[in-house]
């Protein structure tokens, strides 16, 4: 039987351990990695997860972009993780199995960016990790597998994104070989609501709650900066005599 051809994408940790488990396994699941798209711009443990230097390591080839990706003759599966650009129909496509995305929240509770500090805004008690189907979309497609957690008890949201990441490898190393061999039958998410809530958040809202009003509860603006503290980012502020005033957690 000749070898499937998987393209990955993606960036970040999460997306680096994804990627070393599959090439890892490449050989027991009967695969080959033919191209991998990544972002080079990280904030988060650049040198300890370097995908272009795991790809160089391997031999696998690095696709610049989008556009080359599409020159690209033959494709099985794509495989998206934390990968920064979305993709239109035509790159979907390409894939002549099936795309899928490993999205680190709940679906479709939590779709788009920051889900992290949404769950603690929300008081949520449980999260999750999910591998979808991708579609042009954002996070909306077919669910495939899921796994779901509680929320420790005034989280921070480091302490969520961490264990997010624990139980999201763990649900990729679960599924892949589902993946590959095709055992997986999708639900859609619209086949949760009244189940579920559904919330869609842009990149750009985070900035909305990072700004503290000093009158609020105090149980407001604790759960606030539980939400958005999260070193190196821009940490969360009141606004006093015009003039921004950062929280912080060091003395």
């Amino acid at each position: 039987m000749s070898k499937k051809k998987v393209v990955f994408m993606g960036s970040k940790p999460i997306g680096f351990q994804c990627l070393a488990y599959l090439l890892e396994n490449a050989k027991a699941l009967n695969v080959e990695v033919i191209g991998v798209l990544t972002n080079t711009k990280h904030i988060l443990n650049a040198n300890e997860h370097d995908i272009v230097a795991l790809c160089q390591k391997n031999g696998v080839k690095i696709v610049p972009n989008l556009s080359a990706f599409l020159e690209i003759a033959a494709v099985d599966i794509i495989i998206s993780v934390q990968y920064h650009q979305i993709l239109k129909q035509r790159h979907i496509d390409k894939a002549r199995q099936i795309a899928v995305n490993l999205h680190i929240a709940p679906l479709p509770e939590y779709r788009g960016c920051n889900q992290f500090s949404f769950a603690i805004l929300d008081k949520a008690k449980m999260f999750g990790t999910t591998i979808h189907k991708m579609e042009t979309k954002i996070d909306a497609g077919d669910i495939l597998f899921e796994s779901r957690f509680a929320i420790p008890e005034k989280c921070m949201v480091s302490e969520l994104y961490a264990l997010s990441l624990e139980k999201t490898l763990l649900l990729f190393q679960k599924h892949l070989a589902d993946i590959v061999n095709e055992n997986y039958v999708g639900t859609p998410q619209a086949a949760f609501l009244g189940k579920r809530k559904s919330s869609f958040h842009r990149r750009s809202d985070i900035q909305d709650i990072k700004k503290i009003d000093l009158s609020w509860p105090k149980e407001r603006i604790e759960r606030h900066f539980r939400a958005t503290y999260f070193p190196p980012f821009e940490p969360p502020y009141a606004v006093v005599d015009g003039r921004k005033v950062y929280f912080s957690l060091e003395f």
